[in-house]
């Protein structure tokens, strides 16, 4: 193609696709308007078949998508009406209506909404259509959103002046197995309302998203049959099943399979029913059928303009492309007439590869996390009575120690959606708590399979408490509902992950774990139980902000069996975390937050610590997703709102940079601003609230004057009111030149957008780099080179494509930055475990005759990036590569220990940086180009060089004083792509048996 394009010029190419995607179109859609489908229609209709006009586009994201639909379908629905000219419902030409393209939140949280906003646009459909004589079908959506549906559906068929019209249709979807049972329910409401209902069976529209999404949510088992055979079977029961309702059913059997129409002709009789087909396939075969059976037949036609195509094509090229596929089958000359019309229930009883289920997804290495589907009735009804009998509770949180603590006064813990609800109090550790902790802090001197068992349990405890455990996220941090469970899973995940790779090495000795208030569960328990998988002593300090659900997770990792000795909790502010990280007793630090604390706890290390102290610091960044022309803007805007407005915009990954080609960046900035009017904050208790309240008052306050700064310069584009009390920021969108204007980390939800030209996109991700930070990056495009192109580029520990950028899952994909946003190696990584055992220390009894700030030229040879395919759900690419960091710079001290660094560094495939004598420690707080120093000598000198290393502005560098592990040596990046993005999952629809 580039040739061509260097031959033919890009004008030439441009047309020429265009031409291409119009032919490809008109095989799939009946016209670009309504008026131009029913001309072309008359010739198939003068052959005896109808008509349902489908008029295509995705799913509202706005309320202006979800009024201009409405209206499409009004006036198509008005055009329709000429030709509707049969006494004979089922003679006219028909509609079909999307559920999700009237309403912008057509989900089960937004209920309310739907059944108020929803609702009477359907209604006013349905008796437009009735007044035309015409049937409405509501199309089918995906399975979260059944149940929703049927209530709106039985609600509209209530309406008193749609009595006695037999018109109103539903979809029913065989591969779903609850179909059976939507059947029965949909007889019944034709029974209460005394009236006919058509029924649509098709087969089902959205296999491989059901699949991926169950897999996601980690529930037990799938909404939809796993095998083609089981949906082909489900079909010709449920067909069965229809054809004994025709009291009050019409059925209509949408279905391409030579196979599946046999045998609804042999089963119907003449009983009342027709077939269906989609525009632009089947028609060899329903011309056979209305030859030879008289059988009615209507022609499913979508109708749009070529811009809403893409989508609907892909997905039916992906499904006729499918081995499985009837369609594709019976025109492949490979595939003999006995497998084409193979009988579905033999074919059950063959074996067939399982799809893994979501609590089997990382098996057998572990058990995933169970998972809340928060669109399932008795779910939410399960988690309302688990959690609410600590609606008003009030905890007490307090160290827990090995001996008896001494903390100072209680100080009542805020809630920061309702300040009237405080949650508890806490009793903060003293400084003599604090040194009494470090006196009695023993290692966990458990064999490793016996600390496993004890994770193990730790984690099951918490899946057991799973109510007071949202309780206590939702009244002390602030956290919704879907926030609460991704961090109870993320927490148990990080606890089974480590239990299941304990390596064979010794502890560091007494680490401390501080840990931030955006993840005080999961992150506080990653830190923590990474610790003592390694067999540490443990003292974990939570944020000041979130002493309570910290305390309930240590009692629970006490009750689990973890000794006191070697697991002991210090709340309290950052005099204790000072405390802790001043300390000669201390052996290792964990640290989660800001770049400017982990700069100022490198500092108070490098002080008082033994040199070469393992400090593993993730901290913040400034992310950045570049959105281009060729983008769904539907699926980008959704993944943007996700990625700068969910947790309130509080999370380190959370996206704070837009970039959006020009060419599009109008009416995209129109759609992403409609979305953003759509959000509903409040009381994170509420299923409904999208987005909660900051963490306090002085972020509040922070962010506050940020978006009043932008305001008077006149870039703030939108700003959603919050409510009148609590900390809440309304998310805001704010216009900038680009990455480079943003001085620090603005952490809430506001976002920053920036427009590029195509022709800038490397000045753009040059100044992405140029900020130091590499923590999460966001990509979306369709073309293939561009993400290859991009992903090399970027400097980043995390890049999504075509996805949100938030909510990495241990295991599957390891988080952590690199430059100013992090250390490594990456949290729920395979690397992670090595860096809380003890470091390797060597000691050379060399030393250099005299001073010199010569190096060598770096050696070695940078090995090849080395790539793992990660376990991760059907749809999703899950990468981690590991490449060389910058050179090591060896220190000796003397010629032999130097040769010695560099031989260690080259043989893990890094390079080397060789001193030639004993070099300043100021020459450290300079030197550019290196990721690590080497010291073997005496820790004098070694202390001198630490203090050196730590003065340094930027990323932190880190004294090594013995033989390096891999992730000294291999910086680490994870890249997830979202191979459905177009549209469809091409290698489960073809696996699919």
């Amino acid at each position: 193609l580039r040739g061509a394009i260097r031959r033919l010029g890009e004008p030439v190419i441009r047309t020429a696709v265009g031409r291409a995607m119009r032919e490809m179109g008109r095989q799939f859609v009946l016209g670009e308007t309504i008026q131009s489908a029913m001309k072309r229609a008359a010739g198939m209709e003068a052959k005896g078949y109808t008509y349902s006009y489908d008029m295509l586009g995705e799913a509202a994201r706005t309320e202006a998508d979800a009024r201009r639909y409405y209206l499409s379908y009004s006036r198509a629905i008005a055009a329709i009406a000429e030709a509707c000219d049969s006494d004979d419902i089922r003679a006219n030409p028909g509609i079909s209506v999307k559920l999700s393209a009237l309403h912008p939140r057509y989900e089960v949280a937004q209920s309310d909404r739907v059944m108020n906003e929803l609702v009477p646009r359907l209604r006013a459909l349905a008796l437009l259509a009735k007044s035309a004589g015409m049937g409405l079908n509501v199309d089918a959506e995906e399975a979260d959103r059944l149940s929703l549906s049927l209530r709106v559906i039985d609600t509209v068929m209530g309406e008193p002046a749609l009595k006695s019209w037999d018109g109103f249709g539903v979809v029913v979807q065989a591969y779903g197995q609850r179909a059976g049972d939507v059947i029965d329910r949909l007889y019944d409401m034709a029974q209460r309302h005394d009236c006919k209902l058509m029924v649509r069976l098709v087969k089902g529209a959205y296999w491989d998203t059901e699949i991926k999404r169950a897999q996601v949510e980690g529930v037990d088992g799938f909404p939809v049959f796993t095998r083609k055979a089981a949906t082909d079977v489900s079909y010709i029961a449920n067909a069965c099943k229809l054809l004994g309702m025709t009291d009050r059913i019409y059925p209509q059997f949408a279905t391409h399979n030579a196979h599946t129409v046999a045998a609804i002709l042999h089963m119907a009789g003449d009983r009342p029913y027709e077939f269906q087909r989609l525009h632009g396939m089947g028609k060899t075969l329903y011309d056979i059928v209305r030859q030879q059976h008289r059988a009615r037949c209507r022609i499913y036609a979508p109708v749009g303009a070529h811009r809403d195509l893409l989508a609907y094509l892909v997905r039916r090229l992906l499904e006729n492309g499918a081995n499985s596929s009837f369609v594709n089958q019976i025109v492949d000359e490979n595939v003999s007439p006995e497998t084409v019309a193979a009988d579905p229930f033999e074919a059950l009883e063959r074996p067939a590869p399982a799809i893994p289920r979501g609590p089997d997804l990382f098996r057998p290495e572990r058990a995933n996390s169970k998972g809340f589907d928060l669109t399932h009735a008795p779910t939410l009804a399960a988690i309302e009575a688990a959690r609410a009998r600590f609606a008003a509770h009030q905890w007490e949180a307090a160290p827990l120690m090995a001996e008896t603590p001494d903390p100072d006064p209680a100080q009542p813990v805020a809630n920061p959606a309702r300040p009237g609800d405080s949650p508890g109090s806490v009793r903060p550790a003293s400084a003599a708590d604090v040194d009494l902790a470090l006196a009695v802090a023993e290692p966990w001197q458990a064999a490793a399979a016996e600390r496993a068992a004890v994770l193990n349990r730790v984690a099951d405890l918490y899946e057991r408490d799973f109510g007071e455990i949202f309780a206590v996220l939702s009244r002390e941090a602030g956290k919704g509902l879907p926030d609460a469970v991704a961090e109870l899973r993320e927490a148990v995940d990080f606890l089974r992950y480590y239990a299941a790779r304990i390596p064979e090495a010794e502890p560091a000795g007494t680490f401390v774990c501080i840990s931030p208030w955006n993840f005080p569960l999961a992150i506080f328990t990653g830190q923590v139980s990474a610790a003592l998988a390694t067999g540490n002593a443990v003292l974990a300090k939570p944020a000041e902000q979130t002493p309570l659900i910290a305390h309930l997770a240590i009692r629970l990792m006490h009750e689990a069996g973890v000794p006191r000795t070697a697991l002991q909790l210090l709340p309290g502010d950052g005099a204790v975390g000072a405390a802790l990280t001043s300390d000669a007793r201390v052996n290792g630090v964990a640290f989660t937050g800001s770049t400017a604390t982990a700069l100022k706890i490198r500092a108070a290390m490098a002080e008082h610590m033994a040199p070469g102290t393992p400090l593993i610091a993730e901290t913040g960044g400034l992310n950045a997703m570049i959105v281009d022309s060729t983008a769904l803007p539907e699926q980008a805007v959704e993944s943007i709102v996700e990625s700068a407005f969910q947790s309130a915009g509080q999370r380190c990954s959370a996206l704070r940079c837009l970039y959006v080609q020009e060419d599009i960046a109008d009416g995209f900035l129109t759609m992403l601003q409609g979305a953003m009017d759509e959000l509903r904050l409040g009381d994170p208790w509420q299923l409904s609230t999208d987005v909660g309240p900051v963490i306090d008052e002085t972020a509040r306050q922070g962010i506050a004057d940020h978006v009043a700064r932008a305001r008077a310069e006149g870039r703030v584009l939108k700003q959603t009111a919050p409510p009148d009390e609590g900390t809440f920021i309304g998310p805001t969108l704010i216009e900038v030149p680009g990455i480079e204007a943003l001085e620090r980390e603005v952490f809430g939800p506001v976002l920053h957008v920036a427009r590029y030209r195509a022709a800038d996109l490397d000045r753009v991700i040059d100044a992405i780099n140029a900020t130091g930070y590499g923590l999460t990056f966001g990509l979306h495009t369709r073309i293939d080179g561009r993400v290859q192109h991009v992903t090399d580029r970027v400097q980043c520990g995390n890049l999504y494509v075509n996805r949100n950028q938030i909510g990495a899952i241990v295991g599957s994909q390891p988080f952590g930055g690199e430059g100013l946003s992090g250390t490594g190696p990456k949290a729920g990584g395979p690397h992670y475990l090595a860096r809380f055992t003890a470091p390797d220390r060597q000691r050379s009894h060399e030393d250099w005759p005299d001073s010199s700030d010569r190096f060598s030229a770096p050696e070695g040879q940078d090995a090849p990036p080395q790539t793992l395919s990660l376990p991760g759900p059907t749809g999703e690419s899950n990468r981690l590569t590991t490449a060389p960091r910058t050179p090591l710079l060896c220190l000796g001290p003397g010629p032999e220990a130097v040769q010695a660094q560099a031989r260690a560094v080259m043989a893990l495939g890094g390079r080397a940086i060789s001193a030639t004598g004993r070099i300043d420690p100021e020459r450290l707080t300079t030197m550019e180009g290196i990721s690590g120093v080497l010291w073997w000598g005496d820790a004098d000198t070694g202390r001198a060089y630490e203090r050196a290393l730590a003065a340094r502005p930027g990323r932190i560098i880190p004294l090594i004083p013995g033989t390096p592990d891999p992730a000294r040596v291999l910086g680490e990046r994870h890249l997830c792509i979202d191979t459905t993005a177009a549209g469809g999952n091409a290698a489960l629809l073809a696996g699919m048996s």
